[in-house]
């Protein structure tokens, strides 16, 4: 059974389908970026919450999708979280 990782490229990706073209550029070392200086307000990163959610089959309490105020930071909660879900199977 492979593991399955959460990267800063699936983040990337994520964020830009629910936000398309109205975030902040994501290019460069932005993993330690607060999302808000990137551009993404509360809404949109509920929104990408939602799609990590279902796209991974995880659950995400709001308070990872706040308080992960970078993507550092939501990247090693989502793979936290996959981790605890893989080990549970």
């Amino acid at each position: 059974m492979s593991e399955r990782e959460f990267t800063l490229a699936d983040l990337k990706r994520i964020l830009f389908e629910g936000a398309g073209a109205e975030g902040a550029a994501l290019d460069g070392d932005i993993l330690d970026t607060s999302f808000d200086a990137l551009g993404y307000e509360s809404l949109a990163l509920l929104e990408t919450g939602g799609r990590i959610e279902r796209e991974y089959g995880i659950t995400l309490g709001d308070s990872v999708i706040t308080d992960g105020a970078t993507p550092r930071a939501l990247v090693e909660a989502v793979n936290a979280q996959l981790a605890v879900t893989t080990t549970a199977t």
